[in-house]
């Protein structure tokens, strides 16, 4: 003996069935699988995932903005050498360069990465202006980081001059 069909099985197949369809195997297809079939009743739970710190994020974010503006995927595409070299002319003797002259589009592994660790550090020092203004904080802790901020941002912008 068959299962009786689920009164709600029944409405659902009944207002698909209502829909304006000529082919009768089509109906026989929503209708008859539903006559002595039902569908299973599952307990399942939905995962419970839990949101990351601030600081996390803020961190994750720091750190895909200090590839991004370090060339990490030029570096990784063209694979440049790591430091140049040059011969010095009066005295022969080789000597490393960190900065690609001559090139416009290019750049060493070193030079990437310095430039984007100077962008990140004046990217700490604007956030560490921005605790400076806490109203909730001891003077000395705000004239820390105005004083940590200011020389964050000059450094990173006086080395990013050259």
């Amino acid at each position: 003996m068959a299962p009786k069909p689920d009164p709600k099985t029944l409405a659902a197949a009944s207002a698909i069935s209502d829909q304006s369809s000529i082919d009768p195997i089509f109906h026989l297809l929503l209708i008859l699988p539903f006559s002595f079939l039902r569908p299973p009743r599952l307990r399942l739970k939905l995962p419970s995932f839990t949101l990351p710190s601030s600081m996390t994020v803020y961190s994750l974010i720091l750190l895909t903005y200090f590839l991004v503006v370090s060339g990490f995927v030029y570096d990784v595409i063209v694979e440049p050498p790591g430091i140049g070299s040059i011969q010095d002319p009066v005295t022969g003797a080789v000597r490393p360069v960190v900065f690609m002259s001559g090139r416009v589009n290019g750049q060493y592994i070193i030079e990437g990465l310095s430039s984007g660790f100077m962008f990140v550090l004046g990217g700490i020092g604007i956030v560490m202006l921005d605790l400076a203004l806490d109203k909730n904080r001891a003077k000395s802790v705000k004239v820390s980081y105005a004083t940590a901020g200011i020389s964050s941002v000059a450094l990173a912008y006086i080395m990013n001059q050259s």
